[in-house]
């Protein structure tokens, strides 16, 4: 774990302004607070913070390599299982190793979730690489014979050269972060490193270079055959994954994903040592809670009742709303880039709960995208519509945007771009059965911007606080085998029934039996006011920012519509109609506290 940064100029002595690359590398102190260094040429500079995870413990600095052409240089975050190089202790010099053996290529005999910057000195060249699923954050600013790198945005924004802009092209991601696309940010210049992506910089300019995708094949297994190699391949990314020499936690929620985690984690560990699993629930939920098609039940209860079956050392954590609005401010330094309010904040109260008495922690994040645990999936009427299935139903912030906005961004028309561009990017095969390839098309639009959403949130939030939060189901040779196995196998005897078959031994009855339940979010009245006051204050006062790029008077309707609770039924899935102000009011926040220019 930990953050790197750096930058490379090839027109300027950057020896000369090496307290601007201390300044980066200073922002990601929270990332890793353990250790720390840089190395600076003229050319060239990189800068690591670091978090240690277990018993060994090193300086925190750059890995070097000389060799008689020249020196190489790198920083690594994240887990790197693969390669194993001799006399390399230190996992960025085992990198340096590998890519000295196999040049640029040696990132497809890697395993795990990681972004890297590795200087060639021999070659004046830098390579950036990012792990296959996009687990580890990695960004980029490139500029005419430059560019500047950081795992955060915030250490490319302690440049001087980098000034925060809006691309105004690109509001429609701000109101609806899970239509993004891989890469993108809103910021004009900022692009992260797109998943399973290597970019070479060097002085003829900047190429990119996909070094994994998913295949199609047919699918040959028979289900028990199958349930088995599930079983085996999970086991094998939780080995990977868990620490023995750093104390270990699991969030464990009472739903088949994290607690099959938590009970392969938990079978690792030393005979005297308790798994640690945490789970979180809202003062309030006895009087507020409504159950719904997402969230159809509280998740204290499960994970507790699984808690004692595995026994683990298990703590419920409670959040208030004044909890969450505390917590707020500290979410949005996190991300540097909008975030999702509650959700945000609760994920990080719980996470600064499990930072005192753990470093690494292990989540069943993912699973819900790789077997296909949201309802949609088994819609037929969702299926059979052409676009997102998470886009139909209830208004849309979009459709908000002030008149002469709306016609030049004709959000209608962006998002039915998104949607055709990744529609192109679906591995296909060939005679596949037309139902089967639409579920096909479904999985892959959810691996995209969804997924993306969810492991950011987990990531930036766990980051800050310098807990490492690991997610086998993310584990790149589990998601291709899965891929390709067909739609029936998966939903056998109901939601992820395939993973349910592949951990019957281990899950409690009461966990394989309930029913699928979301991320859990506050159902608090006084939360909701909140959201709804700040969203009336921009839309309304000449003082604010964002109140020149809506319509006022119909983003007036929508509130008052959303206070006298005349929405509750428009939204799918019994989602929280105040809770479609939360893109709305982090953009604000967003806005001022980065002191984001927005075109006129």
């Amino acid at each position: 774990m930990g953050g790197l940064v750096g930058w490379v100029d090839f027109s300027a002595d950057l020896e000369e302004r090496r307290e601007i690359l201390d300044r980066m590398t200073g922002t990601m102190r929270d990332r890793g607070p353990d250790s720390g260094g840089t190395w600076i040429s003229r050319s060239a500079g990189l800068g690591r913070r670091a978090l240690f995870t277990g018993k060994a413990r090193g300086s925190g600095a750059p890995a070097r390599v000389k060799t008689s052409a020249g020196e190489v240089v790198a920083v690594l975050t994240g887990e790197l299982h693969e390669p194993s190089e001799p006399g390399a202790g230190d996992p960025a010099e085992a990198l340096i190793h590998a890519y000295l053996r196999w040049g640029p290529a040696f990132v497809e005999r890697m395993s795990g979730a990681f972004g890297f910057a590795l200087w060639d000195g021999r070659e004046r060249r830098l390579v950036l690489g990012r792990d296959r699923m996009g687990v580890k954050p990695l960004y980029y600013h490139a500029y005419r014979d430059g560019i500047l790198f950081a795992s955060e945005p915030k250490g490319i924004m302690a440049h001087p050269r980098f000034k925060a802009r809006l691309d105004l092209s690109k509001l429609p991601i701000v109101l609806q972060p899970r239509l993004a696309l891989p890469g993108e940010t809103p910021l004009a210049g900022l692009h992260e490193v797109p998943p399973a992506h290597l970019l070479v910089f060097t002085e003829e300019g900047l190429t990119a270079r996909r070094y994994w995708r998913l295949t199609s094949a047919p699918h040959e297994d028979s289900f028990d055959k199958t349930a088995r190699r599930v079983r085996e391949l999970l086991e094998d990314a939780v080995a990977r994954q868990v620490t023995a020499d750093a104390p270990m936690g699991a969030m464990l929620s009472g739903g088949v994903d994290s607690t099959s985690v938590a009970a392969l984690s938990a079978r690792l560990l030393a005979p005297d040592a308790k798994l640690r699993t945490f789970c979180l629930r809202f003062a309030g939920d006895t009087e507020h809670f409504t159950a719904s098609e997402l969230r159809p039940d509280i998740d204290a209860p499960f994970a507790e009742a699984a808690a004692a079956e595995l026994g683990t050392d298990h703590t419920t954590l409670t959040a208030s709303v004044a909890d969450l609005l505390a917590t707020v401010p500290a979410t949005r330094t996190a991300r540097d880039l909008p975030g999702w309010g509650q959700f945000d904040a609760s994920m990080r109260l719980l996470f600064q709960h499990m930072s005192a008495t753990c470093r690494v922690v292990m989540t069943g994040e993912a699973a819900d995208e790789v077997f296909g645990g949201y309802p949609y999936f088994f819609r037929r009427d969702v299926l059979d519509k052409d676009g997102f299935p998470w886009m139909f139903g209830g208004p849309k912030l979009v459709d908000h945007l002030a008149p002469d906005l709306a016609a030049e961004l004709d959000p209608a028309a962006d998002e039915r771009a998104r949607y055709e561009t990744l529609l192109a990017r679906v591995p296909r095969l060939p005679g596949e059965d037309p139902a089967e390839a639409r579920i096909r098309e479904l999985f892959f639009f959810g691996l995209s911007g969804p997924l993306s959403v969810i492991l950011d949130r987990k990531e930036r939030m766990s980051a800050s606080l310098g807990l490492d939060v690991r997610v086998p189901f993310c584990d790149h040779r589990l998601v291709e085998y899965v891929w390709n196995v067909p739609w029936s196998m998966k939903s056998a005897g109901g939601v992820k029934g395939l993973l349910k078959a592949a951990m019957a031994d281990v899950l409690p009855a009461a966990v394989a039996n309930r029913r699928k339940s979301a991320y859990p979010h506050v159902q608090n009245p006084d939360y909701d006011r909140t959201l709804l006051a700040e969203a009336s204050w921009i839309v309304n006062d000449p003082g604010s920012p964002l109140r020149h790029l809506f319509d006022t008077a119909r983003m007036n309707d929508l509130i008052q519509r959303i206070t006298a609770g005349r929405m509750n039924d428009e939204l799918p899935g019994g989602s929280n109609p105040a809770a479609l102000l939360i893109q709305l009011v982090e953009m604000r926040h967003w806005v001022e506290d980065y002191q984001v220019e927005i075109p006129a």
